[in-house]
């Protein structure tokens, strides 16, 4: 038994296929922000770094949270949440 899936990946809008608009950029700069965010509450959950061994310094906390800003930056627009979020609000204006 064979299962068909091709209508699972028609989409009536491709953001990479068009040329985006003045108005577009700045809800793709929202939506990449918004995923951004996600990732870096996804971030500071799992990566809570507490070391017994070591007592704590003060600049730890600060330092972690600028870790996990920077990586979620660095990830943001690349794991689709964006994309989604920015290809429904365009089709729903």
């Amino acid at each position: 038994m064979t299962i068909d899936n091709s209508l699972a990946t028609i989409s009536t809008f491709d953001p990479k296929k068009i040329e985006l608009t003045e108005d577009d950029k700045k809800l793709k700069e929202q939506t990449d922000n918004f995923e951004s965010f996600m990732i870096k509450k996804i971030l500071d959950i799992s990566l809570k770094r507490e070391n017994n061994l070591y007592g704590k310094d003060a600049g730890d906390k600060i330092y972690n949270s600028m870790y996990n800003d920077t990586m979620s930056k660095a990830l943001s627009g690349g794991m689709g949440y964006s994309e989604l979020l920015f290809s429904f609000l365009k089709e729903n204006k």
